[in-house]
């Protein structure tokens, strides 16, 4: 079953989300101390907020991409992180 590490943040801008789709955008894969299957970035303008959704196969890919992204600098992150969780995918169905 997959897992989803959720991050929030606070304090999104435009050019602060125009950066981050640049950077995930440049590359056909995440490096590979992230071994995501897929990211999902969701941002709420008016409120400067964003909730960004990175899936990986398994707990031992999710522990390897966790202590990555946990080793990231603050000033390499979209905003002020304001949480992190970790969830099981239940459902999952694209169109």
């Amino acid at each position: 079953m997959a897992i989803v590490r959720a991050v929030q943040f606070d304090g999104v801008t435009q050019q602060t989300i125009d950066n981050v789709a640049a950077m995930i955008n440049s590359s056909d894969a995440p490096p590979d101390e992230i071994p995501a299957k897929q990211i999902v970035v969701l941002w709420d303008p008016d409120g400067q907020k964003s909730l960004t959704l990175v899936f990986f196969d398994n707990e031992e890919d999710y522990q390897r991409g966790d202590a990555a992204l946990n080793a990231m600098p603050a000033g390499d992150t979209p905003g002020t992180r304001t949480s992190v969780s970790k969830y099981q995918v239940a459902v999952h169905k694209t169109a």
